[in-house]
């Protein structure tokens, strides 16, 4: 039916619908003044050839020309002139089944109507409010400056140690390697600007320009050429430190920052991006620990292995350890809901998302207590303010606080050129890491053609895999290098956090992580001719490096260095409250047997 033409489309329901008013009222927030809404009561005898009955059955869109359609596309057109939301329109007209399915649904909701209202004040509040994330994205982006700037300000106290001219494995040779192998494909396989100059004081120069630059991120100083700034050194760093550099949440910090170049307040696509990214974190967190048939993992025994074994624990770790059985074992199904399960309420409505928000908060803390895992739990708790809005955020700061930061908030269009590119940004991550998950949890590889595209975007890590604890590790064995004048009296060397002393407590780091501690975590579960690096630190031990011993507690041969120097293989476990109490030691261990031979300066290469 065809009526008298209209300055603008008007959208009629049934004024005494509390589910049509609840929804008009958020209709009329995305489309502003495009739309005129009025109750059928109001403006119905204008339409005298429209019974009531449906008027009371379905929505009526009229458009300019004086065209109706009802029920869904109703909607769709009334959501056509909202931004972004279109697409619902395109899918009605163009896609197959899709008009059919969704006016189908519409008339069962038209049935329903009482029990859809209940349902949408339950999921989304009594007021529906627009999606808004001008203030999530300010408070993100300073919070992410301030882990960048824990970032570089900790790996800059250990650069050299680690990659220096005299560290453990010295950048400038690993670069000299890569080079005869590759030529000029190098600065594509391994971009860095390192490439220009690997000595000592640009290599530590890195670190201090990138904390510099982390705080014009916090304090919202060329926010966009900071952003890409600290990306671009953070990357480059990551290849300087080598295996040293090899963490998840190293990855996770680059593809964090990658995409948060991309953030602005109206950035919903960047928004939706990083809820991906915590959806792939989380759930292959969990699936990796089914996949991998760990049997500590199937029969739910693994925290009763973890609190001791992991490889710096908290003070706190000790007491954990030692609670009862039952309750290890109801962490590990609460881990698995919380990996498996939880994650797929990141797509839920806003209330519903929001139980996935706090938890995954209480379920870092609970982590960040028991383990020291540097800045990896600070990074995820931040990324968990994307489950948010501005709408909740300004129920729970201080009074007043929520309208200074809505006027910090740079509220400029986006400009289609940024929109071509936010979409391609959004293309690529969304291709490589849905064919990462389906490898992951078929365990096969990715299609020929998915991996020569994740082949060629890896060596900037804009998209990774993620999975931790896939193996739960029931021993603690412990590397304990020891150094000698005459190989008869030796002296051990104290690492600044692994364990080492038995009667020295776990230490706190959080968000500092030493990597050589670390590093020999994982030494520890494999044999010296695994990790070629360790005789190398051994070697500069011999030496006295300076920039080594750094990295250690303290240096016990400070007048000359020993002429002999091995490393000793320890079992070590938490002592028995008992023997806490009796004289405060932590630790007990047992000695299994040698990790690298004895050793002088001559033999060391």
């Amino acid at each position: 039916m065809v009526h008298s033409p209209r300055r603008r489309p008007l959208l009629i329901y049934d004024g005494d619908c509390g589910s049509c008013r609840y929804w008009i009222r958020y209709w009329a927030k995305l489309t502003g003044d495009a739309i005129q809404y009025e109750p059928y009561q109001a403006v119905g005898d204008e339409f005298p050839d429209i019974p009531p009955h449906d008027f009371k059955r379905a929505i009526q869109f009229v458009s300019p020309d004086g065209k109706i359609c009802s029920g869904a596309e109703a909607s769709y057109r009334t959501l056509s002139f909202a931004k972004g939301q279109g697409f619902w329109l395109w899918l009605y007209k163009y896609l197959p089944g899709f008009s059919w399915v969704s006016e189908l649904v519409y008339l069962f909701l038209s049935r329903h109507r009482p029990l859809f209202h209940r349902i949408s004040i339950l999921l989304w509040g009594r007021e529906l409010e627009p999606a808004r994330f001008a203030i999530i994205s300010w408070v993100f982006l300073r919070y992410l400056g301030l882990i960048y700037f824990c970032a570089f300000v900790s790996l800059g106290t250990q650069i050299l140690g680690l990659a220096g001219s005299n560290g453990i494995i010295p950048l400038h040779d690993y670069l000299v390697q890569l080079d005869s192998a590759y030529g000029l494909e190098k600065y594509w396989l391994v971009p860095t600007i390192l490439w220009f100059n690997t000595n000592d004081f640009f290599l530590q120069s890195i670190c201090i320009l990138g904390a510099l630059v982390s705080l014009f991120v916090v304090f919202n100083f060329l926010l966009q050429l900071s952003l890409i700034a600290v990306f671009v050194l953070y990357l480059s760093l990551f290849y300087a430190g080598h295996l040293f550099m090899a963490f998840q949440w190293d990855l996770l910090l680059l593809e964090t920052g990658f995409l948060a170049i991309f953030l602005c307040p109206a950035s919903h696509v960047v928004v939706w991006l990083y809820r991906w990214l915590l959806f792939r974190l989380m759930f292959l967190s969990g699936a990796v620990k089914l996949l991998s048939n760990d049997a500590s993992w199937a029969n739910l025994s693994a925290l009763s292995y973890h609190y001791e074994t992991q490889p710096l624990p908290t003070p706190i770790a000790w007491y954990i350890h030692h609670w009862p059985a039952w309750f290890h074992t109801f962490s590990v199904a609460c881990t698995f809901v919380i990996e498996l399960v939880i994650p797929f309420l990141i797509f839920a409505p806003r209330r519903v998302r929001f139980i996935a928000g706090y938890t995954f908060v209480f379920f870092q803390i609970t982590i960040l207590v028991t383990g020291n895992y540097n800045f990896f739990n600070l990074l995820v708790i931040g990324l968990c303010i994307f489950l948010f809005d501005d709408a909740h955020v300004r129920k729970i700061i201080p009074h007043g606080l929520d309208k200074k930061l809505a006027l910090s908030v740079n509220l400029k269009g986006v400009t289609q050129l940024r929109s071509v590119i936010v979409g391609t940004v959004a293309g690529v991550v969304i291709f490589i890491s849905s064919f990462q998950l389906l490898s992951v949890l078929t365990r096969t590889p990715p299609p020929r053609f998915a991996a020569v595209v994740t082949e060629l975007f890896a060596p900037f890590r804009i998209v990774n895999p993620y999975g931790l604890f896939a193996v739960m590790t029931t021993m603690r064995p412990e590397i304990i290098v020891e150094g000698s004048y005459d190989r008869t009296n030796w002296i051990e060397y104290e690492f600044e956090y692994k364990p080492g002393n038995v009667k020295r407590r776990p230490r706190w780091n959080i968000p500092h992580q030493p990597r050589l501690d670390w590093q020999m975590w994982f030494a520890a579960l494999g044999d010296e001719s695994q990790n070629p690096w360790f005789g190398n630190f051994l070697f500069r031990l011999l030496q006295n490096s300076p920039d080594v011993l750094n990295l250690l507690h303290a240096n016990p041969f400070p007048e000359k260095p020993p002429t002999y120097i091995r490393a000793l293989l320890y079992d070590y476990k938490f002592t028995d409250p008992a023997t806490k109490r009796q004289n405060g030691q932590s630790w007990v261990r047992e000695l299994e047997g040698m990790y690298f031979p004895t050793i002088q300066l001559r033999e060391a290469r």
